[in-house]
């Protein structure tokens, strides 16, 4: 991150502007390819640290994507399908599809695409069957009926991974997206099980189903993204996402006794409350800095696992255990363990 990046300023404004006042249906906001190079290096950059965070969760549990062709939907700059090639790599992967409403960014993505993985094949439209279908950030720009679309979409692809901005409104319509589909499709990722959302329970209106992504470390002293969360108003170390992951493949185990933390715990001097997530529904947990001082330290320092296994006597956790990766599955994909990447993406809020 030590070159400085020529972004336009105006362009960012007009577009943060838009994206914060948006309601579908949502009029184009691309207007020129400088808009795209500036949000690429941008807004996308942030998204981009929002796939890697579920991209890495994927692997932790030993899940292995499907061969063959796979459809960036709502591309804008094509920054879900280069996080997902930067950490899956191309192994396997027939040919990246690119749609989206606007010609501008479809173009922009095909060629940021052909010049970042010389070879392979990019085409730009849709794919009525996808083998893996990326969506990313589109539900503030969808109506009713296009949700209705895309959900049909995703029935026929084999495995849909799809991110969203960690709002209350786009977690319950994954929610919803999830519900309907769950008897139909394997559910993958964040749930931990097949049940019915336990966010839907009685007594968790005040709830949702979010997570936090971490930034990279070094933009805290570059002074391009200085300016950035400046100029945008926006808090570098917030990454707030909603994300769920479909698979007609069935998934890999889960360990006995895995728990999903949501949200982040609340953590005060002699315990914390945590919200975690598993088959038995959605609630809060009690660990005490008396029975757990190390796991308490971690909480305090905002360290803590997203995935644990927890041993619990009715609402309070007498041991926490590092969530265990299952054994390897390779599914129908045949592809070879994937390397750790680090990618850019793009972010609206």
């Amino acid at each position: 991150m030590s070159e400085f990046p020529e972004v336009n300023w105006k362009s960012l404004h007009r577009m943060r502007a838009a994206f914060l006042q948006a309601s579908p249906p949502v009029p184009d906001y691309w207007e020129s390819e400088i808009d795209l190079a500036s949000y690429d290096a941008t807004f996308a950059q942030r998204i981009g640290w929002k796939w890697d965070y579920v991209l890495e969760e994927l692997q932790q549990r030993g899940w292995v994507p499907p061969a063959g062709q796979i459809l960036d939907w709502g591309c804008g700059s094509g920054i879900a399908s280069r996080a997902f090639l930067d950490h899956f790599g191309q192994a396997g992967v027939q040919t990246l599809w690119l749609w989206d409403r606007s010609a501008l960014a479809r173009n922009y993505a095909a060629q940021r695409a052909r010049e970042k993985y010389p070879g392979l094949d990019v085409q730009t439209g849709l794919l009525e069957k996808p083998d893996l279908l990326l969506i990313s950030h589109v539900l503030g720009e969808l109506t009713p009926p296009q949700i209705e679309q895309l959900t049909h979409l995703v029935t026929r692809a084999t495995a849909t991974l799809w991110v969203e901005p960690g709002t209350y409104e786009a977690s319950l319509t994954l929610i919803a997206v999830r519900e309907k589909l769950r008897s139909r499709l394997h559910v993958v990722a964040p749930c931990l099980h097949q049940e019915r959302c336990g966010i839907l329970h009685p007594g968790n209106e005040p709830h949702w189903c979010h997570h936090f992504a971490p930034s990279p470390p070094e933009i805290y002293t570059d002074p391009f993204w200085g300016r950035f969360a400046h100029e945008m108003n926006l808090d570098l170390r917030s990454l707030p996402l909603s994300f769920l992951v479909l698979d007609h493949r069935a998934p890999p185990p889960v360990p006995a006794g895995a728990v999903r933390i949501l949200g982040r715990p609340r953590v005060y001097k002699p315990h914390a409350l945590i919200l975690a997530c598993d088959a038995t529904g959605v609630r809060d947990y009690r660990l005490t800095r008396r029975r757990l001082p190390e796991a308490h330290s971690k909480l305090k320092k905002g360290s803590c696992d997203r995935l644990q296994i927890w041993q619990r006597q009715g609402g309070e956790i007498v041991e926490v255990r590092p969530f265990a990766s299952p054994p390897s599955a390779t599914g129908d994909s045949g592809l070879p363990p994937p390397p750790v990447g680090n990618s850019s993406a793009a972010e609206q809020l």
